[in-house]
């Protein structure tokens, strides 16, 4: 149970594998350039796919290990957890701090260009569309077409994922998010039959390679659905721009911004999950 709640809580808190994004009439009011360039990449706009995949996560969370299933308790909890406004405040304030003292004008350029403008509406579309399940698997087995054949726009995807060290950075985020959800859990004092926070912390770690293949797996779907409309030209753009100084500057500064959003999430779903197993014990 906990080995399929490990991966799908990966799953819900959503990969960081690409610069999201879409200007919005915001950017034009901040004061800062990591405001400007917070907007301008579109991470509010994620935040919100992110509540519909944790939501479902949630529902996962009720039938694997609640007695009672999906309540309207637990729902109000899971309203709680994932509201928009609380979790993209936190991802604005890691996001500028971790710029803080950085030249961002370069990458502002970029995605405030023709092309930046199109990359990161494409990429905000193709990960809502992923919320469907026929999408999401029929994106994935066209991946794996694609690799088999290792064709010319998947050798272009994979220099993107490899120039910014996509797969690892994930996995670490992963395995932190599980661990933080795990220790919340037994923190709050939850007991389940035949499971000790020792056995329960050593699934956690179990699930790298697992968490590393899906990862993988998802990434590169999403990449090629969201890059479809682009030509080969700008995609090799793309991943050069991300090489640049100002590209990799701001990449560590979304995945600071994910990643500390994703241990405040999972710490706070393990609490509440722990909290309800108790209250349902009673």
């Amino acid at each position: 149970m906990f080995r399929r709640l490990f991966l799908s809580l990966v799953a819900a808190l959503g990969f960081t594998g690409a610069i999201t994004g879409a200007i919005t009439g915001a950017a034009l009011a901040q004061t800062s350039d990591a405001d400007a360039l917070f907007d301008l990449v579109g991470l509010p706009q994620i935040v919100a796919i992110m509540r519909d995949e944790g939501l479902d996560y949630g529902e996962t969370i009720a039938r694997d290990m609640f007695p009672a299933g999906m309540t309207p308790r637990w729902a109000a909890q899971l309203d709680r957890i994932y509201a928009t406004d609380t979790m993209v405040a936190q991802m604005r304030r890691a996001f500028v701090a971790a710029l803080d003292g950085q030249d961002v004008s370069g990458a502002l350029d970029f995605y405030g260009s023709d092309l930046g403008r199109r990359i990161v509406t494409l990429e905000i579309a193709a990960r809502a569309a992923m919320l469907d399940p026929t999408i999401d698997a029929t994106s994935k087995e066209f991946a794996v077409e694609q690799a088999q054949a290792d064709t010319p726009r998947y050798r272009l995807i994979s220099d993107f994922i490899v120039a910014n060290d996509l797969i690892e950075a994930n996995v670490v985020g992963g395995l932190n998010s599980n661990f933080a959800f795990i220790d919340a859990l037994v923190s709050g004092g939850a007991t389940l039959p035949g499971v000790t926070a020792d056995s329960l912390l050593a699934d956690v770690w179990a699930q790298e390679d697992a968490i590393r293949a899906s990862t993988a797996e998802w990434i590169t779907a999403f990449l090629l659905l969201a890059y479809a409309p682009l030509e080969d030209a700008e995609i090799a753009e793309l991943t050069s721009f991300s090489q640049t100084p100002a590209g990799r500057i701001m990449t560590q500064a979304v995945f600071t911004a994910f990643d500390e959003i994703f241990v405040l999430v999972a710490r706070d779903l393990g609490s509440a999950a722990s909290g309800f197993i108790i209250s349902q014990d009673l």
